[in-house]
């Protein structure tokens, strides 16, 4: 178990797959809950367990229809809120210093975090890419930053 407070919130991710894997990646690393939110879709479902080989059914999670509301609400907690997006504003997530507790929230497949979401985040991290795509999938993506995240914890 992690010694500081790390959680997660996916907005609008549309892959059941998607949500397993992320659900799976979770449990790995001991984040202390996921949120899903929007349209993410939530447990029980097929798809979901067989990607998370079963991870939702004892990592803490809780829906939320609309992402601002619980972004708001863990903000007033004190809890740092990190946006995993290229965008303006951006850092690049292996310079990035942590600071606990936090929560990483991830977007949609395509659309990635609305500049409604990013306005809640104190810090924008990006992956550095070397191809031609600009982007991961949202899950790889997410492992890559949670992972580079917990390793910074001293």
């Amino acid at each position: 178990m992690l010694n500081q407070k790390i959680y997660v919130v996916l907005d609008n991710i549309r892959s059941r797959e998607n949500v397993g894997s992320i659900f799976r990646t979770v449990d790995a690393v001991g984040v202390s809950k996921i949120y899903l939110c929007g349209i993410t879709p939530t447990p029980p479902h097929e798809k979901i367990s067989k990607t998370a080989l079963d991870a939702e059914k004892w990592v803490p999670w809780e829906y939320h229809k609309q992402t601002w509301r619980l972004l708001d609400g863990l903000k007033k907690e004190k809890i740092n809120v990190i946006a995993l997006e290229k965008t303006k504003g951006s850092i690049n997530l292996f310079d990035f210093k942590p600071e606990f507790p936090l929560v990483l929230v991830v977007g949609n497949e395509v659309k990635g975090l609305s500049q409604k979401i990013l306005k809640y985040a104190g810090k924008k991290v990006f992956i550095p890419m070397q191809g031609e795509k600009e982007s991961l999938n949202v899950a790889v993506a997410f492992g890559i930053a949670v992972y580079a995240i917990t390793h910074k914890i001293s």
